[in-house]
């Protein structure tokens, strides 16, 4: 059964203008019409580049956003038709791990401070002491010492106040934790450190994680399933090997050709997708399917008018696409072929994540 499930949830942000009467010309759909199922105990990583709405998403189930439409429950209990009194104390059961570790931080409160609110506000029982004893045995887990707890967010390194903020994300101890972006601030060195720590957490406490990330090496090592977006949607899901090992959406290959492989032998002779044109406003999305625009296999009628929905292929994978089945067969060819990686010249309007894969170290 599912811990967390999320049907059609659209959060759209209106445009306003106008001085003495404000007047809404649109809106923008940073989320429209997302599917989840989280099962408890497992992963479930979501991707896509800067700008497609995984952090919305993310904000909307924790009612940081209000969503627009659409609904989601925890454990059975739906969340957005709850008011914000009766939402307060169900509060402790999905806790979130935020991107910034300093700017998710009271730079006024100590370490001890940070992780002992939490227990105050949701008035768990047990007194002063109980509470002290609880917060350096989550010191411990998250490696900290004690003496951490005396201590501001501005005296620690940024993987340190990233493992704070995960101590106060389990000081309630939640059935729910939603991570966005939560290595993407830490230095690469690092970032495997807090990864493997939220693994470990999980094993130990019997965690279940919604983890948002561009970077796809890390989504594909901490996550049992992996769902892929684009401009407010879902496009791909499936489970994490079964995706990296066969992405079916064009979109979805064009971010697994972007990712590097640490074999020059390999590297060299790879092949990967150009995507051409501009990502499309959220504010005015193309119709039908919203990729068509750049997609290079894209089927001038069909794909411009008509809406693909999200539908289950084998193996549990599901992909919007109305040609799935017909480029993985090489039936539909596309209409322009990558050049190999070595001599590809790097497109303005390739995605983030190619971007930065490219990039030389001293080139930033």
């Amino acid at each position: 059964m599912s811990l967390l499930q999320v049907r059609d949830l659209k959060v759209h942000f209106p445009i306003k203008a106008g001085n003495l009467f404000t007047r809404q010309h649109g809106s923008v759909q940073a989320v429209d019409g997302v599917d989840l199922d989280v099962a408890a105990g497992t992963t479930f990583g979501l991707v896509g580049e800067s700008g497609c709405g995984k952090s919305t998403l993310a904000r909307a189930i924790m009612r940081l956003v209000e969503p627009t439409a659409g609904s989601v429950a925890l454990d059975g209990q739906d969340l957005l038709g709850l008011s914000e009194r009766r939402l307060r104390p169900m509060r402790r059961d999905f806790q979130m791990v935020f991107q910034d570790p300093m700017a998710s931080l009271d730079p006024r409160q100590n370490v001890e401070s940070l992780l002992t609110e939490p227990l105050r506000a949701h008035k768990i029982p047990g007194g002063p002491v109980e509470h002290a004893r609880r917060i350096r045995e989550l010191l411990e887990v998250v490696g900290l010492p004690a003496t951490a707890l005396e201590r501001y967010p501005h005296e620690f390194s940024g993987g340190q106040r990233q493992r704070i903020g995960i101590a106060r994300a389990l000081v309630l101890s939640p059935k729910l934790i939603v991570a966005d972006e939560p290595v993407s601030a830490l230095d690469v060195s690092v970032q495997a450190q807090v990864i493997n720590l939220l693994k470990e957490l999980q094993e130990r406490f019997s965690l279940t994680y919604l983890v948002i990330a561009h970077d796809l090496a890390v989504v594909r090592h901490i996550s049992d399933t992996v769902a892929v977006m684009y401009l407010g949607s879902i496009i791909e899901q499936a489970p994490a090997d079964q995706l990296y090992r066969s992405p079916t959406h064009p979109y979805t290959k064009a971010l697994m050709g972007a990712v590097p492989v640490p074999d020059p032998a390999v590297e060299v002779g790879r092949n990967r997708i150009l995507l051409q044109g501009d990502l499309p406003s959220p504010a005015n999305p193309p119709a039908g399917c919203r990729f068509h625009t750049r997609c290079p296999w894209r089927q001038a009628s069909r794909c411009a008018e008509e809406r693909p929905a999200l539908r289950t292929l084998t193996g549990g994978h599901q992909v919007a696409c109305h040609y799935a089945e017909d480029i993985a067969a090489g039936r539909i060819q596309p209409s322009t072929t990558a050049a190999p990686r070595s001599t590809a010249t790097v497109s303005q309007h390739e995605p983030a994540e190619l971007l930065d894969s490219r990039r030389s170290p001293g080139g930033r």
